[in-house]
């Protein structure tokens, strides 16, 4: 396998190997844009059912794929998965998102959290990825993505999505030592769940701390970060080849610290320009995105200069061109086939930064 050629594109960039083209694919590529998913959805009406039956979810996963040829396959799931597994009880509700149905408040809730089994609790996870990568081969990488720590326990102590993050807040700001308790056990289980996804097919994992955004950077340091390293940590002790990728949202503020988290690849979004970003990173990080899902709305001569513009300023190395968060559900197809023709297209040597 150690021949390049028979590496699929995306492993290589992320292995910080010189490419001759910015591989490509988009968060959220399989979803509610598509006519294909929505038809399914129809047949499936409940998320779980979509993500947790084999069939399905490979069905889900494989869409974007048969349809645009993308370089990476991501694993068609939700942060909030493995979280039955540790004993916190969920159903995620369409168009509303993860609902925790008895929230995590109390010593005694967290007392009660098991180690997540993965093989015992997940089974469909390894099903769903040997799955993909049998279907994909070396002509596309395989992703898999976790839910990060504080995201995780935001959502098990908030109980839902929140738009002021004041009741986890007040825990982190009151009772941090079992805010602290509960960080620590999410990072271990999944760190776990990353290992299990590796051993399953998935060549390279992106890690969402989705809220770790709506912390203050001092906060950040105290309940985002050290836990990212703790999970990466892990990961890297077994799995030392496999890149990881790190999203947070709303990350213009700790672009930095984001880069301190052990991640290989940090993924930028659309607030920060990539130039600057680069510049902030420094040479050794590697990034990933950065278009507005917006600009999809776009024309497609303002798609194509937006392309070029994100992937002059990433300059030649060490870039998987993306979107800084997840493609928007009213999307046309046409203009995401646009996206991904475009920029398999490109030839580095002829964009000049």
């Amino acid at each position: 396998m150690g021949v390049s050629s028979t590496t699929p594109h995306l492993l290589r960039a992320a292995r910080g190997e010189v490419v001759d083209r910015p591989p490509v694919w988009m968060m959220r590529q399989a979803g509610r844009y598509m006519k294909a998913y929505r038809d399914l959805r129809d047949r499936y009406p409940s998320f779980r059912d979509r993500s947790e039956i084999p069939d399905v979810a490979i069905e889900v996963s494989l869409q974007p794929w048969k349809a645009f040829g993308p370089d990476g396959v991501i694993l068609f799931s939700d942060i909030v998965t493995p979280l039955p597994g540790l004993g916190i009880d969920m159903d995620i509700a369409e168009g509303k998102g993860p609902i925790i149905h008895s929230p995590l408040r109390t010593q005694e809730q967290i007392d009660l959290l098991r180690p997540l089994e993965p093989e015992a609790a997940l089974p469909f996870i390894k099903t769903i990825l040997q799955a993909l990568r049998s279907e994909v081969g070396d002509k596309s990488t395989v992703l898999g993505f976790v839910g990060a720590p504080w995201t995780l326990a935001a959502y098990a102590v908030e109980g839902k999505g929140s738009k002021t993050y004041s009741i986890i807040k007040n825990m982190a700001f009151s009772d941090p030592t079992i805010l602290h308790q509960l960080l620590s056990k999410l990072a271990d289980a999944i760190a776990i769940y990353a290992r299990y996804q590796i051993d399953s097919g998935a060549q390279v994992v992106q890690m969402f701390d989705s809220w770790a955004g709506q912390l203050s950077p001092q906060d950040y340091d105290t309940f985002a970060l050290p836990y990212q390293q703790r999970v990466f940590q892990q990961v890297k002790q077994t799995h030392p080849d496999t890149p990881l990728i790190l999203l947070v949202s709303g990350s213009a503020g700790v672009l930095e610290r984001m880069g301190q988290s052990g991640a290989d690849i940090v993924s930028v979004d659309w607030a920060v320009d990539m130039a600057d970003a680069r510049a902030r990173l420094g040479k050794q990080v590697k990034v990933q995105g950065n278009l507005d899902p917006g600009v999809l709305f776009g024309s497609k001569q303002f798609i194509r200069d937006r392309i070029l513009d994100t992937v002059r300023k990433a300059g030649n190395w060490g870039h998987i061109l993306n979107l800084g968060h997840g493609v928007l559900p009213e999307t046309p197809e046409e203009n995401v086939a646009f996206f991904f023709e475009t920029a398999k297209e490109l030839d580095l040597a002829g964009v000049k930064a």
